[in-house]
C-alpha cells in the first residue's frame, strides 16, 4: 500500500490522501503514519481517496476512526460537544467537518456501512464535489 498526499483548495485547504493498495492489518499503520505526518504538517481536512483500494478490514476501519478522532481533537470550535457528536450520530444529523472518503469500492462501502461509519462520515463519488463539500 502507498500513500500519495497533495492539497486541493476549496473554502478551505483539503488534504487528498490517495491511497493505492488495500488497508488491512498489514498497512493500517502505514496508513496511519501517513496520515499523522499530513496532521502533523497542518491538515485539517483530510479526503481520503479510495479509488485504487478494493478492501478495507477492520483494521483499516479502526485506522480511519483514529484519524477522525485525531483531527475531532484538534478542532478548536468547541461550541460542538461530544455529547452533541454522539446525539448528532444517533439522529444522523451529525457528519464529520474534517475526514471525509471519495470512491470506495463495493467491498469497502459494504465495509464501512456495516460498521456504522456512513452515520459520521460522508462520502463521495466525485472529487471536485467532495472538495467543495468541506
Amino acid at each position: 500500500m502507498e500513500v500519495r498526499a497533495f492539497t486541493e483548495n476549496g473554502r478551505v485547504p483539503v488534504t487528498v490522501m490517495h491511497v493505492d493498495g488495500n488497508i488491512d492489518s498489514l498497512t493500517a499503520d502505514r496508513f496511519k503514519a501517513a496520515a499523522n505526518d499530513a496532521i502533523a504538517k497542518g491538515a485539517r481536512h483530510i479526503l481520503v481517496d479510495l479509488s485504487h483500494v478494493k478492501f478495507v478490514s477492520s483494521a483499516g476501519l479502526r485506522a480511519l476512526h483514529d484519524v477522525l478522532n485525531q483531527l475531532r481533537g484538534l478542532d478548536t470550535d468547541t461550541s460542538v460537544s461530544d455529547e452533541d457528536v454522539r446525539k448528532g450520530i444517533n439522529d444522523g444529523t451529525y457528519k464529520s467537518p474534517h475526514l471525509k472518503l471519495l470512491s470506495l469500492s463495493p467491498s469497502a462501502q459494504v465495509a464501512f456501512e456495516t460498521a456504522g461509519f456512513d452515520m459520521f462520515i460522508e462520502t463521495f463519488k466525485d472529487m471536485k464535489t467532495a472538495v467543495a463539500s468541506f
